[in-house]
C-alpha cells in the first residue's frame, strides 16, 4: 500500500475513530458520579472497582444508573459510528476494543480502570443487536438467581461466542473471545471470593 493510499480520507477517519473510541471509552463516569453526588473515593468502597456495581453499593441508586447507561453509551455509540462509517466487521471489531480497553487502561485514570463489563454490553448491543439482548437476559437471569454481579458478568462474557455461534455470526467471534479473555482476567479476584463462597452479593 503507498502511502498516498494511507492518507485517503478514509483510513484518516478510522484512524481517527479507533483513537477517539480509546478516549471515550478512558471516561470513568463511576468516578465522575462519585464526584457530582459525594459518593466518596469507589476505590476505598466494596471490590475497590470503578464500576456500576461499587456504585450501587454507596446505596445511590441514581448515580449507579447514570453509571451504567454512560458505561454503555461509551461502548455503543463509537461501535454504531464505525459500522456506519465502514460497516467493515473487523474495524467494527477494532473500534469496539478501543472502547474496551479504555475502560479497562483509561489514560484520563494512570490507566487504573474498571473491568469493562458495561462497556463490552454496549460494544455488543451496537455490533450484534440480537446476541446482545439474548445476553442481556443471560446476566438478569443469573443475577437474578444467584444474587452475584461477578458471576452474572462472567457467564455472560463466556455466552457470547457461544451465543454468536448458534445465530451463525462468525464476524464479530474474536472481539467475542479477547473480551471473554481480559473479563475473565480482571474478575480473577472475584473467581476467587465465588469458589471460596465469599463473593458479595447484590443488595437492592
Amino acid at each position: 500500500m503507498s502511502e498516498i493510499e494511507l492518507l485517503q480520507p478514509n483510513t484518516v477517519s478510522i484512524a481517527v475513530l479507533i483513537i477517539l473510541a480509546y478516549l471515550v471509552g478512558s471516561i470513568s463516569f463511576s468516578l465522575l458520579m462519585a464526584r457530582i453526588f459525594s459518593l466518596g473515593n469507589l476505590r476505598n468502597i466494596g471490590s475497590g472497582n470503578i464500576g456500576t456495581t461499587n456504585v450501587l453499593r454507596t446505596g445511590n441508586y441514581l448515580a449507579a444508573a447514570l453509571t451504567l447507561i454512560l458505561d454503555l453509551a461509551k461502548g455503543f455509540l463509537p461501535v454504531l459510528a464505525a459500522w456506519f462509517v465502514t460497516q467493515n466487521p473487523i474495524i467494527v471489531q477494532v473500534v469496539g476494543l478501543a472502547c474496551f480497553f479504555g475502560h479497562l487502561w483509561p489514560i484520563w485514570h494512570q490507566f487504573r480502570g474498571g473491568k469493562g463489563v458495561a462497556t463490552f454490553f454496549g460494544v455488543i448491543f451496537a455490533a450484534t443487536p440480537l446476541a446482545g439482548i439474548v445476553v442481556a437476559l443471560i446476566w438478569c437471569g443469573v443475577a437474578g438467581i444467584f444474587r452475584i454481579a461477578s458471576l452474572a458478568s462472567l457467564l455472560s462474557a463466556l455466552a457470547y461466542p457461544l451465543v454468536l455461534i448458534i445465530l451463525g455470526n462468525f464476524n464479530y467471534l474474536w472481539f467475542a473471545v479477547l473480551a471473554l479473555i481480559f473479563i475473565g482476567l480482571k474478575h480473577r479476584p472475584n473467581i476467587q471470593r465465588i469458589f471460596a463462597g465469599k463473593e458479595s452479593k447484590i443488595k437492592l
